[in-house]
């Protein structure tokens, strides 16, 4: 089973809806110049809305690690999505399971860009690379380039849409697929009606 995490959550009410839809985990970004940032006070609301056997995921870029573990103890995080350039050590450091998030560049060699990563934390996550921006670029990377064969658990990001995610896990086998602008209306604003053809590509 493929597991889905629905990226960029700004709104306390839309939880209910998308967790009754199927999604495995939510994820609410601590990023100030992302348009899908969330205050702290916004974080918690979302948390208490989730029900339960859902994790909410916490991104972060580049704050420091005491920073950052202050906000997960705060908003009670499930886990922690490591974007940037944090170290190993500072990703060690973090009091919730995390996982790393990595951007692939075109025809850059994936094997040797998560070498480092294999065997910690939770997973890798695999995004596209656009030069200056950390994540959610709505790009996806040429998927030709994750490995078939590989001891490490794939979350699959970049430019997933209803449209291309069912493509997308038969191409490369993912543990789990993660979504934010491909199944927005406007930037936080979740459209449900994509939540549900995205969450039905996943396991088509």
């Amino acid at each position: 089973m493929v597991r889905t995490k629905i990226c960029g959550i700004t709104r306390p009410e839309q939880v209910g809806p998308i967790c009754e839809l199927g999604a495995s985990a939510l994820g609410v970004v601590f990023y100030d110049p992302s348009p899908r940032g969330v205050s702290v006070e916004t974080a918690q609301a979302i948390r208490k809305a989730m029900p339960a056997y859902t994790t909410l995921v916490g991104l972060f870029v580049d704050q420091p690690i005491d920073q950052i573990n202050q906000i997960a103890e705060q908003v009670q995080l499930d886990a922690i999505q490591f974007h940037g350039d944090q170290s190993l050590i500072e990703c060690r450091a973090a009091n919730r399971p995390w996982y790393r998030a990595l951007r692939v560049a075109p025809d850059q060699s994936v094997e040797a860009l998560v070498a480092p990563w294999v065997g910690q934390g939770q997973g890798i996550l695999l995004d596209t690379y656009v030069k200056g921006v950390p994540g959610g670029t709505g790009a996806a990377f040429n998927w030709q380039q994750v490995p078939a064969q590989r001891d490490w658990h794939l979350i699959l990001a970049g430019g997933l849409t209803p449209d291309n995610v069912g493509q997308a896990v038969q191409q490369t086998h993912p543990w789990a697929v993660d979504v934010s602008g491909g199944v927005e209306s406007s930037p936080g604003l979740k459209d449900l009606d994509k939540v549900r053809a995205f969450l039905q590509g996943v396991t088509q």
